[in-house]
């Protein structure tokens, strides 16, 4: 265990809790509003009001960083300042053994992934003051896309190109938008690893050229792409051949701690150093406890397994999904470079330019406790920061076919797979029944009942897969 810390590495075997508790309250008595007898004349000395708040933080109650460096120590928050470290320090190790081995530095930030992702975006801008755009493959999630609109950038969306199932990134269109605006107008390359099929991860490496070829900085939202090692090889790769300088992933989606958290990370430890100094005051705590809890609990072989598991429940769902589909006349959609969703044509539900039944499944799924399918019909328009999206929530204007999202994300069980097919069978028999038989796509209200919203499958638009999958977020 010495060992393990002197390294800044992720012990193999997971620590009891009672071993995590105790190191963490060690780390509290080395903060000074712990002290015996200290006397606090400042206007921030770690005062809690509820004993309750004090025990959920471990009694760390002075965040992480100092008002010029969110990485910075303070020196009356030793213990605070040194769980920053470790956490910074084991994220790294994982990261590494997740399948990015080229990493140099990274730290966790308490903002979820389209916050985080501003603030790489803000911290190119010292570094490129002439630029107005960032040009960004397009995925249909709004928080990456909002991360760039509130950092003071013009989005420019590349159209997907369909390749057989799948949406590719168009790397000839993004050249020429690159071309046409002029290199020096080009903030960055914004591009994605993790999202909802049919769209796969973008062509990192051939994006990661290009940037190298026009010196333009490449921002990575990774958002879940940390449980699954192509995701991660995709970006080891890109920094490899070309250029990658900063990727971000969330906290929640890689590692089933609570939502508000991300990593950013890259392989210029001078670039992530600048970015951290970015990050305006001091920060919440809460998302480096956690993961560092996480991770001392699991391991790093306890998350390998947990990663090995993933992969294999993928495969199990693309299989019970496809059974699925046959016996309802429709089919899993042929997505191989998407490693963690998958989606399964809806052709049968759609009726002569009627989304009505493909929008009442999502109802239908939520309703009867199945969350995070998404139910994507034809024809949605979304207008976001002045830029209106055809064919939202697909990806790309013209998707020939409605479909349903289902992911195999960490920590996804062979029940919940078991439980989802089944209900999404009883919904499809119910739907067909009513619309007349398979291909009739009727589908009359009120069947479901409440509850999803339109399209969404009960989901808002905003909850990532992302991010958001991306994104996202």
């Amino acid at each position: 265990m010495v060992v393990s810390w002197m390294q800044g590495k992720c012990p193999e075997k997971g620590w009891s809790e009672s071993t995590v508790e105790l190191f963490l309250n060690e780390l509290a008595l080395m903060d000074s509003n712990n002290f015996l007898g200290n006397c606090g004349v400042g206007e921030r000395e770690g005062r809690v009001a509820s004993s309750l708040v004090a025990r959920r933080h471990y009694r760390l109650i002075h965040g992480i960083g100092r008002s010029g460096d969110i990485a910075a120590v303070q020196p009356k928050a030793a213990g605070s300042s040194l769980l920053n470290k470790l956490t910074n320090s084991v994220v790294l190790d994982v990261l590494r053994l997740s399948g990015v081995r080229g990493a140099a530095s990274c730290f966790v930030v308490p903002m979820a992934t389209g916050m985080s992702l501003s603030l790489c975006f803000l911290t190119l801008r010292h570094r490129r003051p002439r630029a107005r755009y960032i040009v960004w493959p397009r995925i249909d999630q709004k928080s990456c896309f909002k991360a760039m609109v509130t950092a003071g950038y013009e989005p420019v969306v590349v159209e997907n190109v369909l390749e057989g199932d799948e949406l590719r990134t168009d790397v000839a269109a993004v050249e020429r938008q690159i071309q046409a605006l002029g290199a020096e107008s080009v903030l960055c390359v914004h591009s994605t690893t993790s999202c909802f099929a049919p769209r796969v991860p973008d062509r990192i490496e051939e994006l990661a050229t290009l940037c190298a070829k026009y010196d333009i900085p490449h921002i990575v939202n990774n958002a879940y792409g940390v449980q699954s090692s192509k995701c991660m090889h995709l970006i080891q790769q890109g920094a490899r051949v070309g250029r990658v300088d900063a990727f971000v992933q969330s906290l929640d989606k890689n590692f089933m701690v609570p939502v508000g958290g991300a990593i950013i990370a890259g392989f210029d430890e001078a670039f992530i150093q600048e970015i951290s100094q970015m990050y305006p005051g001091r920060a919440s705590a809460s998302p480096s406890l956690d993961v560092l809890i996480t991770l001392l609990g699991l391991g790093a072989g306890g998350y390998k397994r947990l990663l090995a598991e993933r992969k294999e429940m993928y495969s199990f769902l693309s299989q019970e999904l496809g059974s699925l589909a046959a016996a309802h006349g429709e089919r899993v959609l042929h997505t191989p470079h998407n490693p963690i969703s998958l989606a399964m044509s809806l052709d049968g539900l759609r009726g002569d330019g009627d989304n009505k039944a493909v929008t009442q499944l999502g109802s239908m799924l939520f309703t009867r406790q199945v969350s995070g399918a998404r139910v994507i019909p034809l024809g949605k328009e979304q207008t976001l920061g002045g830029h209106t999206f055809r064919g939202f929530m697909s990806h790309s204007e013209a998707y020939p076919v409605p479909y349903l999202n289902a992911a195999a994300a960490v920590g996804v069980t062979r029940d919940d797979v078991v439980l989802c097919v089944k209900r999404l069978d009883r919904c499809l028999k119910a739907l067909r029944k009513e619309g007349g038989g398979p291909g009739g796509g009727g589908g009359g209200g009120g069947g479901g009942g409440g509850g999803g919203g339109s399209g969404g499958g009960g989901r808002d638009d905003d909850e990532d897969d992302d991010d958001d999958g991306a994104g996202d977020g």
